[in-house]
């Protein structure tokens, strides 16, 4: 019994299509797989459009370590200057100075001394010293003093009476012109001798005057004025 095909079942009309598109299909994986590589990379840009741009390759820049930094070189120290100390045996030369109306040769040695001048104190008249360079004298000393105010005190006879005796301190002033003025009592005793001191104080002859600087001024002067009852 004889087979008989139908023409849908025969294959072999359509073989020769199916080779070449396998061929055609082969060849672009092909072609496809050699522009393909892994060095390609696609980017996408905001236009939709994709851009292939090769990726170089770049070397790796290895950086060398710097040295390290030399130790700082050793301060030196240097040694103080030695000072000469000269002598006060040497002579020290004179400086000359050279006259500009005469000739450099002929130099003339010029000292300079300044003027000395002495401020004078203005002193009052009526300022009173306490101690000046020459103190007030009395007319034969302290001691011929001493004996004209015992010449001339007379003891108050309640004081004596009361048997009150004692030293009185008295201090007054000597004007320009040996006069005496302005008599106190420093240290009392009892009123009615320190009333007697002042009385003969106040009629003590004139003195001396001090002097300051040469000229007459006033100064304090102390005396004691002494009471003693004969027993």
């Amino acid at each position: 019994m004889e087979i008989k095909k139908t023409p849908r079942a025969d294959l072999e009309k359509d073989k020769s299509l199916h080779l070449l598109m396998g061929l055609v299909v082969a060849l672009a994986i092909l072609f496809v797989g050699f522009e393909w590589g892994e060095k390609d990379i696609e980017v996408a840009t905001d236009s939709g459009i994709a851009a292939v741009i090769d990726e170089e390759d770049i070397d790796m820049t290895v950086q060398n370590e710097l040295p390290p930094p030399p130790p700082p070189e050793p301060e030196v120290i240097k040694e103080p200057d030695i000072l000469e100390i000269v002598e006060d045996e040497e002579k020290v030369e004179s400086i000359q100075i050279a006259s500009s109306e005469d000739d450099a040769s002929h130099a003339q040695t010029e000292t300079y001394v300044a003027p000395v001048v002495e401020e004078e104190e203005e002193v009052d008249d009526n300022f009173v010293f306490v101690t000046v360079e020459k103190m007030p004298e009395f007319p034969g000393g302290d001691a011929a003093l001493l004996k004209w105010i015992s010449d001339n005190i007379v003891y108050p006879p309640i004081a004596a009476e009361n048997g009150i005796q004692g030293r009185v301190s008295c201090q007054f002033t000597v004007n320009a012109d040996g006069s005496v003025e302005d008599v106190q009592v420093v240290r009392a005793v009892d009123p009615n001798l320190d009333k007697e001191a002042i009385r003969v104080l106040r009629k003590v002859p004139r003195f001396k005057p001090g002097e300051q600087r040469g000229k007459p001024v006033r100064v304090k002067y102390s005396v004691p004025v002494r009471f003693k009852l004969q027993q």
